[in-house]
């Protein structure tokens, strides 16, 4: 199986700059192409990538676009095939149809040409760029490396790429089926665990950030209308200064849940059940709920979800998700039985059956564990 390694760069300022042209250069190309094929489609021409990869071709040729060279070839090329993809994935239905990256809210990001991709003494050789120093604990090997892609968060330069790996041999207990139960209050709860797994979000010190965030972002609002012309905004010093603050702040902020999330699924996997059970969540349904869509946001399920698989592959465990109607709540874990007029307010689940009291959502997390088996 591949396993992603992402490691940081440490440039100099004239690799920085070249860096930012490549972000830039894939960012225009990918706009370029989508703009041509939107033209194709308008004159009712199905459009052909290879035809829009020549074109491109002959733009770089001209005067006005020579800077484009400055960058290696294979970054823009990547950008037009993952405008492809997008299309396809829209005439599949699966996604949406492609829209024009913005240099404001586009992750910075640019692929690296593969087969030049070289590590020596903490050196790494990326084309164009040069030999970039860098640090890590991972010990990279000598192989094809797959994916790889260059990144900036605001502060830091990281690349990132995967590599080919065995599955971990390791042991499971036979007799442990861990059922997953995601909420809001608390981020998980385990069948075998006996206390859930904190909300990250609920902590002094996120509080304290999200605090010191608000009133940044209040600040800012009142320097944007006090400089407003006609309807126009016009940047101050202090204005970027305080964007600057606004953005290292929401990395913290993400950077802390990104970690919970790892801590947290490395807890569960290390317990080495032979499967992991979870619901198969309509996080998009339920981002539409305009009382809960932030703390859901907050919670990160996806990448929860994410991970979980991932590491369930890696180290050989099964990883089931069931049916998203599937009364995990309205069963008793006890007795079996459905209580269908179960409501989303009653947090204490009471079998009308045998009388078996429980949390609601630990009665979830045993009916998941136990999915399939009874």
């Amino acid at each position: 199986m591949k396993k992603s390694i992402r490691i940081r760069l440490l440039p100099t300022q004239e690799q920085e700059l070249l860096m930012l042209k490549s972000i830039g250069c894939s960012r225009f190309t990918y706009n370029w192409a989508l703009n041509k094929c939107n033209e194709l489609y308008q004159q009712g021409i199905k459009y052909n990538m290879s035809d829009v990869r020549k074109e491109f071709t002959q733009l770089k040729k001209q005067d006005d676009f020579k800077w484009l060279n400055e960058v290696s070839n294979t970054t823009m090329v990547e950008s037009m095939r993952s405008l492809d993809k997008a299309f396809k994935s829209f005439f599949k239905k699966i996604g949406k149809y492609p829209k024009f990256k913005s240099k404001r809210k586009l992750r910075q990001s640019f692929y690296v040409r593969y087969d030049r991709l070289h590590f020596k003494n903490n050196i790494c050789n990326i084309e164009k760029i040069g030999k970039v120093k860098f640090k890590t604990n991972y010990k990279i090997p000598n192989c094809k490396y797959s994916n790889p892609y260059c990144s900036f968060d605001g502060k830091y330069w990281y690349l990132s790429f995967g590599v080919e790996v065995e599955e971990n041999q390791t042991t499971l207990n036979k007799n442990l089926s861990i059922g997953i139960d995601l909420g809001i209050s608390n981020l998980a709860i385990v069948n075998c665990l006996d206390k859930p797994i904190k909300n990250i979000n609920k902590t002094k010190r996120v509080k304290r950030l999200n605090k010191r965030l608000k009133r940044l972002q209040r600040q800012i609002s009142r320097k944007y209308e006090a400089n407003k012309q006609g309807n126009k905004f016009v940047k101050t010093n202090n204005i970027i200064k305080l964007e600057k603050q606004i953005k290292s702040l929401h990395r913290k902020l993400s950077n802390i849940r990104l970690n919970h999330t790892h801590q947290t699924t490395n807890k569960i996997i290390k317990l080495y059940p032979y499967r992991i059970v979870m619901e198969d969540l309509n996080i998009s349904g339920m981002m539409k709920n305009k009382y809960l869509s932030k703390a859901i946001q907050e919670q990160c399920f996806y990448e929860f979800i994410r991970q979980m698989k991932y590491k369930c592959e890696f180290n050989g465990i099964e990883f089931i998700q069931v049916d998203r109607f599937y009364p995990s709540s309205k069963t008793c874990s006890c007795c079996g039985q459905i209580k269908s007029d179960l409501k989303l307010k009653d947090r204490i689940y009471v079998c009308d059956n045998c009388g078996f009291e429980i949390d609601r959502d630990k009665n979830a997390s045993i009916n998941l564990g136990n999915y399939g088996l009874v």
